[in-house]
């Protein structure tokens, strides 16, 4: 007996760890050697690619393809048709598998509807990319980007507040009144 709920038309390759509490729905499907943290929460038409790891608490929407080279942190979010990518120059007719890039989310970062990250570009703890950006760059804690190319407009609290820091780099998160630091481009939350 599974300790996680997949609807009847997911698809769930043998040698997948699929942590407690997940939930899969409707048409996904979960390649083997992938690994999903507990209480994830994989949205319709979904694809897992194998070698994939998801952390704890992860949301991914609809119609999100994560591919073989990316891992995701505790508490991340996905947005719906999001686009990860893990070949820098693809070609239908060269077989590049062994030149996939890493992509690394790391904790509590959320990506927008749409939007595209190219692989090789490290997302921050806690960032958010705005819904239609295309990730070109790492992208550092905390911060906001936008566009495309993306570029950073500023930075967000760990409760996706925007921060505005005042004349000695002080902000505090209008939702939970938690105080951030900047200092040098770094945010930390003291």
């Amino acid at each position: 007996m599974s300790n996680f709920f997949a609807h009847e038309t997911a698809v769930i390759d043998e040698g997948c760890e699929i942590g407690a509490g997940t939930k899969i729905w409707h048409f996904s499907h979960i390649m083997p050697n992938c690994i999903l943290g507990e209480n994830c929460n994989i949205g319709q038409n979904v694809v897992i690619s194998p070698k994939v790891v998801l952390g704890k608490n992860v949301k991914v929407q609809n119609n999100v393809s994560i591919y073989e080279g990316v891992t995701c942190d505790d508490d991340v979010f996905l947005g719906p048709s999001m686009v990860f990518t893990n070949v820098i120059n693809p070609r239908s007719a060269v077989n590049r598998k062994n030149e996939y890039l890493k992509t690394h989310v790391g904790k509590g970062a959320s990506i927008g509807a749409n939007a595209t990250i190219v692989c090789g570009h490290n997302i921050g703890e806690y960032a958010f990319i705005g819904a239609g950006a295309v990730v070109t760059k790492e992208v550092l804690n905390y911060s906001l980007v936008v566009g495309n190319p993306a570029k950073q407009i500023g930075w967000m609290s760990e409760f996706g507040q925007r921060l505005e820091f005042d004349e000695n780099f002080t902000a505090i998160c209008p939702e939970s009144g938690e105080i951030y630091k900047l200092e040098n481009n770094i945010v930390i939350k003291l």
